[in-house]
């Protein structure tokens, strides 16, 4: 398989669409220009224009928004096979900036080769319209997460949030998965102090639902973890491919239903 092939982004669009030869070959045309960011320098700042977008391989990002004040709104975290920047390079200017939280490795993606890309696999657009739909169906888990979950429910429904999208992409399971996050980081997301970001770690930690130390979030019992959180991974929609290609298998190794 070519690097395209075995891409986090692939595995993820795999989750919506059996991919063709074809749509293969766009998706390696479109990961040739390959960048390294260094953590703790902005991609894309606020209010930028004229900027690329960009398919994150290894790594993670924050995106944020810096309020009048100068406090931080953490809006979400992309992890590999997101795209960074999508929204704001087709709408000409960027509505919020990027953080690398660790080095990371991106594919960079000018509007004009999605553009062209879509053009010609109108089944990839389809693929990246529902990785756009399902980022913004987690904004809005965010938002009811803010307005209306407690604190322990907000921390939970996140902690499984992040495994779901890691298990996706082959980087998480139910056990748990590697997370280079801060409390400083959690606590911009979802809206508590760092001293509460602590305390309800503790808290998890000790009912025996979830340990997150040393960079490694250790869940311990899943179920008991989505009751306290309400979880309903619905909105991931990662049951399965709903465009298939009779050509071959699927690349995402589930069978055509």
């Amino acid at each position: 398989m070519t690097p395209a092939e075995t891409s986090p982004f692939t595995r993820k669009l795999s989750a919506f669409v059996d991919l063709s030869e074809a749509e293969l070959a766009v998706l390696a045309r479109l990961h040739g220009r390959r960048r390294s960011f260094v953590a703790g320098r902005d991609m894309a700042h606020q209010g930028q224009s004229d900027h690329a977008a960009y398919i994150l391989s290894r790594g993670w990002v924050c995106s944020y928004k810096i309020q009048p004040d100068g406090t931080r709104q953490i809006v979400d975290f992309q992890v590999p096979g997101d795209f960074l920047g999508l929204r704001s390079v087709l709408l000409r200017t960027s509505d919020h900036s990027f953080e690398p939280i660790v080095d990371i490795e991106a594919v960079e993606v000018l509007a004009s080769d999605l553009l062209e890309a879509f053009a010609h696999t109108p089944r990839l657009a389809a693929a990246v319209l529902w990785a756009a739909s399902r980022d913004e169906a987690m904004v809005v888990e965010h938002l009811v997460s803010i307005g209306r979950r407690g604190a322990d429910a907000r921390m939970a429904h996140f902690l499984l949030e992040l495994s779901s999208r890691l298990a996706l992409v082959g980087m998480g399971s139910r056990e748990g998965y590697d997370c280079p996050l801060t409390q400083n980081h959690l606590a911009d997301t979802l809206g508590l102090s760092a001293v509460h970001v602590n305390r309800v770690l503790r808290q998890l930690r000790e009912s025996g639902l979830v340990t997150f130390q040393g960079g490694r979030v250790s869940i311990h019992d899943h179920d008991r973890l989505a009751e306290l959180a309400d979880f309903d991974p619905a909105y991931l929609d990662q049951t399965g491919p709903l465009l298939e290609w009779k050509g071959r298998p699927p690349l995402s190794g589930r069978q055509p239903r």
